[in-house]
């Protein structure tokens, strides 16, 4: 396990997106530890869009309403929750440096919330990073009863409203197995993160542990960086950050199976908000309602770019 003190690495909005692209996500020992480390498990969590599994009761509360659901409203909001102490967990992994650059990614347009509001109060919501047709997700929260989970369910409908191609949980908790989570080795992973960063018919796409892994779903049992390779591989990501070509060359060299080819996409394509055929999250009407978000969540993909 390596921190990213230790390589030297001015961590960076353009090297996490890089870091991103290659597999590669940073995380905290806890909020009171300043330093950060690369994490790339041997087995990755991902919620496949087309198999996402919602209970009864929850789709019932969906429908039924009675909650708002907001997106990029209060991002301070959301990474606070998200941070707070809750049953069974003290401390956290979202430490200044965390808050501070997910900041800067939000102001960038990579990174996204979905809040769920009740009475005018934030009761629940989530973070992640939209890359090309990925999104990764980083922690979610809830202060009542179901609002993570309709958190989660309305950014699947934005997610395959938007054409996107993979939901990267990180880790699988048994929270998100209910939804259909599942594990795929990191080879696999790579290519389901190729294929989300690159699409043959729509052209390029925007590019874009410290023992304790944490899932979407906040603090888990998880890997750690496995055999060194996501230290090496958000080294390269650093090294290269000046230079767009090689930026996730180095950092696929280090990945190891896959890396390479998922960081040549985004190398080609920069780390432009704006390239042609990229994902948009925000697509998805504000006032879809519950029975139109269950819709899409239950419709096959039909983007036309496989991720098998």
């Amino acid at each position: 396990m390596t921190s990213l003190d230790d390589v030297m690495i001015e961590i960076t909005p353009q090297v996490l997106l890089k870091a991103y692209a290659c597999g590669i996500f940073p995380m905290a020992e806890s909020a009171d530890d300043n330093a950060l480390y690369w994490i790339e498990p041997e087995r990755r969590g991902i919620l496949p869009l087309d198999r996402v599994h919602v209970p009864r009761s929850l789709a019932r509360t969906i429908r039924q309403g009675g909650f708002d659901v907001k997106v990029d409203h209060d991002f301070e909001a959301v990474i606070e929750g998200c941070a707070a102490p809750r049953a069974g967990r003290r401390s956290t992994w979202i430490n200044a440096r965390i808050r501070s650059l997910y900041a800067e990614l939000f102001r960038l347009g990579h990174c996204h919330t979905v809040e769920v509001w009740q009475d005018e109060r934030l009761i629940g919501g989530l973070y992640g990073v939209h890359l090309g047709r990925a999104f990764f997700g980083e922690s979610m929260f809830s202060t009542a009863r179901d609002a993570s989970k309709i958190a989660l369910i309305y950014l699947v409908a934005r997610l395959k409203y938007g054409g996107f191609e993979l939901l990267d949980t990180q880790f699988v908790t048994e929270h998100l197995a209910r939804f259909g989570a599942i594990e795929v080795g990191r080879a696999q992973f790579q290519r389901l993160l190729e294929a989300a960063l690159y699409c043959s018919n729509v052209g390029k796409v925007e590019g874009g542990g410290a023992g304790r892994g944490r899932g979407f779903f906040g603090a888990g049992a998880g890997a750690g960086a496995g055999a060194g390779g996501g230290a090496a591989a958000a080294a390269g990501a650093g090294a290269g950050a000046g230079a767009d070509a090689g930026a996730c060359a180095g950092a696929g060299a280090g990945a190891g199976a896959g890396g390479g080819a998922a960081g040549a996409a985004v190398s080609a394509g920069g780390a432009a908000s704006g390239d042609a055929g990229a994902a948009a999250f925000c697509s998805l009407p504000a006032g879809a309602t519950g029975v139109e978000v269950l819709q899409l969540v239950s419709q096959t993909s039909k983007t036309g770019c496989s991720t098998a």
